[in-house]
């Protein structure tokens, strides 16, 4: 089939003649009205949802596309951001998005900041591909800026820490403790083969910024170690900690662990994320490098992890006395 060279806008067999849009299938025209929103709406009806090259499919394939490009973890997250923008444009064709649009998202997410960046992240990254692919003309989102986030400054406290380890499964502990004691990444934590644990300590390559950085072996971390290796596991597994198939840990499960055992615990608004800001602090505060630990290049990025207990400790001068 040749490309269109009218009506490029519009779905596979919608076309414009004068002030209506019209379905043709077999030769036959059927008129869907001169509302450009009411005609798609009946066009989705006559061809039993949304077209096939509409901005569900374009999602679809780009989440498709990038896949092996992006980290599981990451990748699971752009995922279900798609499915909440697949709603959002479900009736759209991706020619037809414009800025205003995009604008109106970011302005209808307000209210979730982080929610709204990320769902903007996803979309420009959907238009950056269908631009490769010569899909569309421009990228809608480019000019669209995101909301300015407020500095997570919340820290896990020791207590808090081992209060939500109490009221975690064995198996739940050691990764949480892991992710501690490595200062590393979740998703890298959960990545960790038996291959990559020696005498010299655990070796890393960052899943988001490819950093490769060999996290010492201490007694803690030996111990925590040993102990995963105990756990019940299939012969053939490779991962230091697998399910009963011997698989990788997924994200999701992790997470709702964090959740159940926080809750158990009465700690509030504390995140699994919150373990890699307390492991750079503490590292910090015990005159360790937390830049090496976190695998950063850029001490900058370091201190956006680093969380002070509470207020910085400082002296107060001395009272003058009367001499004599």
């Amino acid at each position: 089939m040749r490309p269109r060279k009218k009506d490029r806008h519009l779905p596979m067999c919608m076309f414009q003649r004068g002030p209506s849009f019209y379905f043709v299938r077999d030769g036959k025209w059927t008129n869907l009205g001169r509302d450009y929103r009411a005609a798609l709406l009946e066009y989705a009806k006559l061809t039993g949802g949304a077209s096939k090259d509409g901005m569900i499919d374009l999602i679809d394939r780009v989440m498709d596309h990038i896949a092996p490009y992006r980290s599981a973890n990451t990748i699971t997250q752009y995922r279900a951001v798609a499915e909440r923008l697949k709603d959002m444009f479900a009736e759209f064709q991706p020619r037809e998005v414009l800025p205003k649009h995009v604008a109106q998202v970011k302005t209808h997410m307000a209210s979730t900041p982080n929610m709204a960046n990320r769902t903007l992240t996803v979309l420009r990254v959907v238009f950056a591909q269908a631009l490769e692919w010569g899909e569309v003309d421009s990228n809608p989102c480019i000019g669209i800026k995101p909301h300015s986030e407020k500095k997570r400054g919340r820290y896990l406290n020791d207590k808090e820490l081992l209060s939500i380890l109490d009221n975690c499964s064995e198996y739940m502990r050691c990764i949480f403790e892991l992710a501690y004691l490595t200062g590393q990444r979740i998703g890298d934590v959960l990545s960790i083969k038996l291959d990559d644990v020696s005498d010299d300590g655990i070796a890393f390559q960052q899943q988001k910024t490819g950093s490769k950085v060999l996290i010492s072996m201490t007694p803690d971390l030996d111990a925590v170690v040993q102990r995963a290796k105990a756990l019940p596991r299939p012969a053939d597994a490779k991962n230091l900690i697998c399910n009963r198939k011997g698989k990788q840990v997924d994200y999701a499960t992790t997470r709702d662990a964090w959740k159940r055992a926080r809750e158990a615990a009465g700690v509030t608004d504390a995140r699994i994320h919150d373990l890699r800001a307390k492991a750079l602090t503490d590292a910090k505060k015990q005159g360790k490098d937390a830049r090496k630990l976190g695998g950063h290049t850029d001490p900058r990025m370091t201190d956006r992890y680093i969380r002070q207990r509470e207020h910085e400790v400082a002296e107060p001068p001395t009272m003058p006395r009367k001499s004599g």
